[in-house]
């Protein structure tokens, strides 16, 4: 691929300027925030890594070139909400940005917080444990039932909003099940709960991954209406979009789960540290 034809593929196929806007700032603010953090809340490089490379692959599948393909190829529109709803949102959850949070909520006028509350409102009732996994696997049903996913790839609103609302409801879900704080001092949910939740949510996805891989009639003709990118059969088509949806979801719920463990390993061993030396001390 010449340097030409890479810049082609970076260049937006429909393009949004609130998408360009909301990563931008996305991007500013988190550059800004690492360069302005106290010396004791400074953030290591692969953390940086992970929020970066989350963030920039969020954007590459959703306002490149590759944003075309995923039109018109099923299973390269699966591999983009894989990565919208899974892959990106996991990564930037993984990266811990709560040191910045802090600090822009710092930065805000006291007179402007108020105004905050309404949002924190939506949030804890999205951050309910059962909502957030109803929510998080009733969307991938919801935008793969075949009338809704038929109107949502011939219309821009329509198409716009599922893949927004895909990564919006993948950093909810896994900041709510990756956040790092030790869940007696935060009051975040028991990393027991969260290990059983994402162990529940496979097998719905993994259920409809395999409905659709195994399907021998096609599920999704939009994209026999529309045309296809590349000369795929249909059938090979739609295989490897239930693949898409069947297995790398799974696997992220098994990668979850053992980061948690260590989690939970590294809580243990902060609580017996502690004890230890409160028995030093009272000695």
């Amino acid at each position: 691929m010449t340097l030409t034809e890479f810049g082609y593929a970076l260049l937006p196929y429909d393009f949004s300027l609130p998408t360009v806007v909301a990563f931008a700032a996305v991007l500013v603010f988190y550059l800004l925030g690492l360069r302005w953090l106290p010396a004791g809340e400074r953030i290591g490089p692969w953390r940086i890594f992970a929020f970066l490379f989350g963030l920039g692959i969020c954007y590459v599948v959703l306002h490149t070139r590759y944003d075309y393909y995923a039109q018109f190829m099923f299973f390269i529109h699966r591999a983009q909400h894989l990565v919208l709803h899974h892959l990106g949102p996991f990564l930037i959850a993984l990266s811990n940005p709560l040191p910045l949070f802090r600090l822009w909520y710092r930065m805000i006028p006291g007179g402007a917080k108020p105004f905050l509350r309404p949002l924190r409102w939506v949030y804890d009732i999205l951050q309910q444990p059962l909502i957030a996994a109803v929510l998080f696997v009733g969307l991938v049903y919801f935008w793969l039932w075949p009338s809704i996913h038929f109107d949502a790839m011939l219309s821009r609103d329509l198409y716009w909003l599922m893949n927004w609302s895909m990564l919006i409801d993948g950093l909810l879900f896994w900041w709510l099940m990756l956040d790092p704080r030790n869940p007696d001092l935060a009051g975040t949910l028991s990393y027991g709960k969260r290990i059983v939740i994402l162990i529940v949510i496979m097998f719905p996805q993994i259920a409809l991954g395999a409905w659709i891989t195994l399907n021998k009639n096609p599920v999704y003709d939009v994209y026999a209406v529309c045309g296809r990118a590349w000369p795929l059969p249909a059938e090979t088509d739609q295989m490897l979009g239930g693949i898409l949806t069947w297995i790398p979801p799974a696997m992220m719920s098994v990668v979850g789960s053992l980061i948690l463990l260590g989690y939970m390993a590294r809580v243990e061993r902060q609580d017996r540290n502690r004890k230890a030396a409160a028995n030093t001390q009272s000695t």
